[in-house]
């Protein structure tokens, strides 16, 4: 590992435990999109051996054109989940220990066995549930929404934060995932609604990229893994109360601010 990463991983780690925002990486180094991955698995390294985590699947961000316009880029990019990022539908969180978290409805494919490193989407679908579900980003950056560049955004572990995630259930057809469609509501006042077709077209279509990017890295996704596969709308600042996002045909999450 270079000076450079280790220094950027410390500082990384540094804000993680304080919850203290830093300033962007981009501001202070250069690098370019592998180093920035290598960034990122330090950090995952370093979290996991102090906590006792492992790693529990991950994310993928910036799935629309809209989301990857902000970070000057024409494809997604991924995060890392760890035991820690995981949370059961209708847990509680309080505000006052993240600092500037988001809310992404999206739905959660839950690996029911390994994944081939050149998996198809057929492939996906034969080995996944498929899980209704509410990521909850949130960075180690000051006023870092929507201001980050992909390089923040990829060493801060793709401002990875917590998932939360309902009942699993039998993945539908491959066609019918583009029309599952999702009504997002806060205090049972509706903030939002999208479909699957907002996710690189197709939520699979995202898991399959997401196969492809880690193989390029000599890693494969594993039995139990869970993917949040991608947001159906843009993402809304979090506020105090209940977030509630029901995903026709599929099931409903919910979380709740303090």
């Amino acid at each position: 590992m270079s000076k450079e990463i280790e220094e950027i991983t410390e500082n990384l780690m540094t804000s993680y435990k304080t919850r203290k925002p830093i300033d962007f990486i981009r501001n202070a180094y250069s690098l370019d999109e592998a180093a920035s991955y290598e960034v990122q698995e330090a950090f995952v390294r370093k979290k996991c051996a102090e906590y006792g985590e492992e790693i529990s699947g991950y994310k993928i961000s910036m799935t629309s054109p809209e989301t990857q316009a902000l970070a000057d880029t024409n494809e997604p990019a991924y995060g890392t989940l760890t035991t820690s990022s995981m949370i059961k539908t209708k847990a509680r969180l309080n505000l006052e220990e993240m600092n500037a978290p988001l809310a992404e409805p999206e739905l959660m494919f839950v690996l029911t066995d390994d994944l081939s490193s050149e998996a198809d989407e057929e492939e996906i679908l034969a080995k996944s549930k498929i899980a209704p579900g509410l990521e909850i980003p949130d960075s180690r950056y000051e006023d870092w929404f929507p201001n980050f560049s992909l390089v923040d955004l990829i060493c801060d572990n793709a401002v990875t934060g917590k998932v939360v995630m309902g009942e699993p259930v039998d993945v539908p057809n491959r066609d019918d995932l583009p029309e599952v469609m999702m009504q997002l509501f806060h205090n049972g006042e509706k903030q939002g609604e999208g479909s699957g077709a907002a996710v690189l077209e197709n939520p699979v279509s995202a898991v399959a990229w997401l196969v492809n990017k880690l193989a390029g890295r000599n890693k494969t996704l594993k039995k139990g893994m869970v993917i949040s596969s991608g947001t159906f709308i843009s993402p809304i600042k979090v506020k105090k109360g209940t977030y509630k996002a029901v995903f026709s045909g599929i099931g409903e999450a919910e979380v709740t601010f303090e």
